[in-house]
């Protein structure tokens, strides 16, 4: 394709239409915050465990940056380092997490705002039309969008951060990656655009612009930068930004890879008219966009919770391929019409072809389509070429087999299938459609306010999971560890024997059985799921850590200290071993050893609980009552609705002289968590009797 030249317009220049100031801006920070106002309270989930409550890293700045290999976070150091900032504001607080991830989506919105407005000031409405006989390269327009340019990127904008398929990504906390990286990914296309209309692009052009005329309201010509530190950036400190950007992007996930394709494309698309001109003008900066390849390859290497990826998983390339032609036409309906939505949609592939052909027959086509759009009507190939390139590390023919589908995995594709929504509307409407478009925000704003409603409780979100995925192992599984923490042992042991109905070889439902068999006091059947577990798992630390905690309740002592020490073998940042392994030698009147492993368990997490409550016991014995009961009362501003440490606190204040009113205080908070408790009723009434 031959280089588009400059494009010429002439006529007056439009008035500054009365959207271009911040009321856009304003608008979408306004419907993102109204999306999302519900969704600040809800617990961590899931992954959450991985990347925040088991992430020792995220403690302390010092080691932010250098995430375990063990965490959901590794080889992103960016995000775990902003999951430090919110442990730094709150500890483990879900507020700061939850505001911290809708004010990265915002900014990404208001970010896709500025590259949409750009495009279509540049970009005419015949590039929805074949070329004319008066022009075969589509580059060459000469209608354009004019005032139309903003409302539709505030539409593109509005509806792309309500909508309901961004939940996942916004609301579901560790999913951060996906909105900290698309962020990212989208500055560096803005960056890139900024640079075409810096000031030193316009003395380079600036020459033939005057012959040719005028570019009336065209993306070249934006308006000054509302931030001063930004008016002076030239094509080369936007070019540098931009850079900039996709070093970040790359720190934060690794979808950031196919970047510079996709900048490639849209230089070709909308400013130079070919990819050989594209390069003529920009190697450089496409060199150095490629440079952070390198980056991605280093932070890529030793990567072990997130391993499931690739052929040594034990899943074909074709049997993924296939899966991912089922996956791609789902995320294009639920684009169109996001329901049902799913947190988890297992692990089940596609083998047989046959099943498969209609999906492929849709893929084909669209990808056809894209193709001949790409040269015919550029804008449209460009948005269609945007979802498939940004959807193609995931659901290419390398598997990823934690999660052959995931919905977060939309959150940048589907801006593409939203501007060809909105244009499409555009083209058939006319102004007309900016009502329609605005109650089609409105709606999907309400859609995900709900969606936001089914991940208040950890129990709510996996029921809902269950109940649309019946045959899904690790939704029941997920469900038993909801129930379990709530105290419901028996409900989560149905779930457990559901998950290993559905897969006996499913090594971490093993020993959550395990655990929640000993709860029950079915000690015997407990270390044979954990036994399990290991025979499937050997070197599954977790299951190392619970066998240990089953043979302590069984008074073999020394088997617990051999399985908690493997458990830090296996994982020396293991907090909860730490704590066990302290809770057994304390027992076994090694009390020092004890304390010394309780203070471990707590430098990796100074807001376990458990951990405190486990170190006051040792202290006690040792006497030092008064540091006891500062770590029994931490333990109870962790965690005020655990009975058991009430109790202790109570006991180590009815040692202090005047303390027993205070001791009768958490003596009732015990009678009302556990009604039943007799001892506690005792101790109170034997207070009472003694009197002031």
């Amino acid at each position: 394709m031959k280089p588009a030249p400059p494009l010429a317009v002439s006529g007056p220049k439009p008035k500054p239409s009365r959207f271009d100031g911040f009321w856009p801006a304003v608008l979408i920070v306004l419907a993102g915050t109204a999306a999302y106002a519900n969704s600040f309270s809800g617990p961590f989930i899931f992954d959450d465990r991985y990347a925040i409550a088991d992430n020792s890293s995220i403690r302390h700045f010092a080691t932010a940056l250098l995430p375990s290999p063990d965490a959901t976070t590794a080889g992103r150091p960016l995000l775990n380092l902003t999951f430090a900032l919110n442990y730094a504001m709150g500890g483990m607080g879900v507020r700061s997490y939850h505001i911290s991830n809708l004010l990265i989506h915002v900014l990404a919105g208001l970010t896709l705002f500025g590259i949409v407005r750009r495009t279509l000031r540049e970009r005419p409405t015949s590039n929805l039309q074949p070329p004319t006989s008066k022009s075969n390269n589509p580059g060459i327009q000469k209608s354009s969008f004019g005032e139309d340019a903003t409302l539709l990127a505030l539409a593109v904008s509005l509806i792309w951060v309500v909508h309901p398929l961004q939940a996942e990504a916004v609301t579901y906390v560790s999913q951060r990656a996906e909105s900290l990286m698309g962020l990212f990914y989208l500055l560096t296309l803005y960056c890139f655009i900024r640079s075409q209309d810096s000031g030193d692009r316009r003395q380079k052009t600036g020459s033939k612009r005057s012959e040719a005329g005028s570019l009336p309201n065209s993306a070249f010509s934006f308006q000054p930068s509302a931030l001063p530190v930004l008016r002076g950036l030239g094509e080369g400190g936007w070019l540098a930004a931009s850079v900039l950007a996709c070093l970040l992007g790359v720190m934060s996930k690794e979808i950031t890879v196919t970047v510079p394709v996709v900048i490639l494309l849209y230089d070709r698309t909308f400013i130079t008219g070919s990819f050989r001109e594209a390069w003529r003008q920009h190697w450089r900066y496409y060199l150095g966009l490629a440079g952070t390849w390198l980056l991605l390859a280093h932070l890529m290497t030793g990567l072990n919770q997130r391993a499931a990826v690739g052929f040594d998983e034990g899943v074909t390339w074709w049997s993924y391929a296939l899966t991912s032609c089922q996956s791609v036409v789902r995320y294009l309906e639920l684009a169109l019409w996001p329901h049902p939505l799913i947190l988890d949609y297992g692990f089940d592939l596609a083998h047989d072809a046959m099943t498969v052909l209609p999906f492929m027959l849709v893929l084909v086509v669209l990808a056809a389509g894209v193709v001949i759009s790409l040269w015919r009507w550029p804008m449209v190939g460009f948005a269609g070429a945007w979802f498939f390139l940004i959807l193609a590390p995931t659901t290419s023919i390398v598997p990823v087999t934690g999660q052959p589908m995931a919905e977060h995995r939309m959150y940048l594709p589907l801006a593409g299938v939203v501007v060809l929504i909105v244009l499409g509307l555009h083209r058939l409407l006319g102004r007309q459609s900016f009502p329609v478009l605005l109650v089609l925000a409105a709606v999907f704003g309400w859609l995900t306010s709900q969606r936001n409603e089914t991940y208040r409780t950890e129990e709510r979100i996996w029921r809902d999971t269950v109940a649309k995925c019946p045959d899904n192992e690790r939704a029941h599984y997920g469900l038993g560890i909801a129930l379990a923490r709530a105290g419901r042992i028996t409900a989560a042991v149905t779930e457990y024997e559901e998950a290993l109905r559905l897969r006996p070889d499913y090594p971490e439902a093993h020993s959550s059985f395990g655990s929640a068999l000993k709860a029950e006091g079915r000690m015997a059947e407990a270390i044979a799921q954990c036994e399990e577990a290991l025979r499937l798992k050997p070197d599954f630390a977790e299951a190392h850590n619970t066998l240990g905690g089953v043979l302590f309740a069984e008074g073999r002592t020394a088997g617990a200290i051999a399985e908690c020490e493997e458990a830090l073998r296996l994982k020396p940042d293991y907090a909860e071993a730490h704590n066990n392994l302290g809770i057994v030698l304390n027992a076994e009147g090694r009390t020092a050893e004890a304390i010394a492993q309780c203070e471990e368990a707590l430098r990796l997490n100074p807001d376990f609980a458990e951990a405190h409550n486990s170190l006051g016991n040792a202290l006690g014995t040792e006497g030092r009552t008064a540091e006891a009961i500062a770590q029994y009362e931490e333990a109870v501003r962790l965690q005020p609705d655990m009975a058991s440490i009430h109790f202790n606190l109570a006991l180590a204040l009815l040692k202090v002289p005047g303390q027993a009113n205070e001791a009768a205080t958490h003596l009732e908070a015990v009678l009302r968590l556990q009604p039943d408790n007799d001892r506690a009723r005792k101790i109170l009434a034997n207070i009472a009797a003694s009197g002031p």
